[in-house]
């Protein structure tokens, strides 16, 4: 994998796959996982050429002399290097999930350097948006004929509760995928050997957002954006996406029927179609 340095002298790693023009930079969510899941992103690498960042202290990149680097707003400057490495002038990005918080404090920091910006299934954290309890349940009701429904279910009320065990969270994971099928199941396996956990600790600790100052930053961002939202998401639902979407001068939302927090699993060709679409 191709390494370059972040600013504190950090080794990253990144991967390129796919073809065509110059690369989309991916910004890998979990927090904290390797870049590994998000895969080819359901095809997008044979529309674009995709280059996926392994945060620090995780997968190939090294882990830093600093654990507290592993805060998100400390990792815009690791993004910026990696501009600089891949010699753009402006970048297109693509942020999931917790690594749409990390795209959207860059495009804060620096918007400038982006031509567009894509935030799929996106963290609400960065901005400060919050997706009331019960908007959670009304959306994972929506799965209630699913034979592992019941355990699910219960599993969130006890992450809620914030008294969720391991097992709750294994329970919940159904909740994650449009279709609780094989490809799932080896998806959600694969988890726990690409997560730092206690980098995942660090990512969204006190100081790492300013939800005021950066969703006013965020009114200066004057590209294109894409928010691409799962219709059955309960992390970063049609609602949250909407809202995110009006921080921006110039944003468009796409929700995919079917599709929940990895949409690019559960409709790989609706996907790809919006995604590349937006990005052309």
């Amino acid at each position: 994998m191709p390494i370059f340095s972040a600013p504190d002298g950090t080794a990253l790693a990144f991967r390129f796959s796919g073809s065509g023009g110059e690369p989309v930079v991916c910004l890998p969510g979990g927090p904290m996982r390797a870049g590994t899941y998000l895969g080819d992103l359901g095809g997008l690498g044979a529309r674009r050429r995709l280059a996926v960042l392994d945060a620090r202290g995780t997968g190939a990149s090294e882990e830093p002399a600093d654990p507290a680097t592993y805060r998100c707003d400390r990792q815009v400057e690791d993004v910026e290097a990696l501009r600089k490495h891949l010699g753009l002038e402006r970048l297109d990005l693509v942020g999931h999930s917790a690594g749409a918080s990390l795209a959207v404090l860059y495009a804060a920091r620096y918007p400038g350097r982006l031509r567009r910006l894509a935030l799929v299934a996106p963290s609400p954290r960065a901005v400060g948006l919050q997706l009331p309890v019960a908007d959670r349940r009304r959306i994972m009701a929506r799965r209630a004929g699913a034979p592992w429904f019941a355990a699910a279910a219960a599993a969130y009320e006890a992450i809620a509760a914030r008294t969720a065990t391991s097992a709750d969270w294994a329970a919940i994971a159904p909740m994650y995928y449009g279709r609780w099928d094989d490809a799932a199941r080896r998806h959600q396996a694969a988890e726990p050997g690409q997560r730092n956990g206690a980098a995942a600790r660090v990512y969204n600790s006190d100081g790492a957002f300013e939800p005021e100052l950066t969703r006013a930053a965020l009114d200066a961002v004057d590209v294109p954006v894409l928010v691409l939202a799962g219709e059955l998401d309960w992390i970063a639902s049609p609602g949250v996406a909407d809202e995110f979407a009006s921080l921006f001068p110039d944003a468009r939302v796409v929700v995919l029927p079917g599709a929940a927090h990895y949409p690019w699993l559960d409709d790989a060709a609706a996907f790809v179609s919006a995604v590349a679409g937006f990005l052309a």
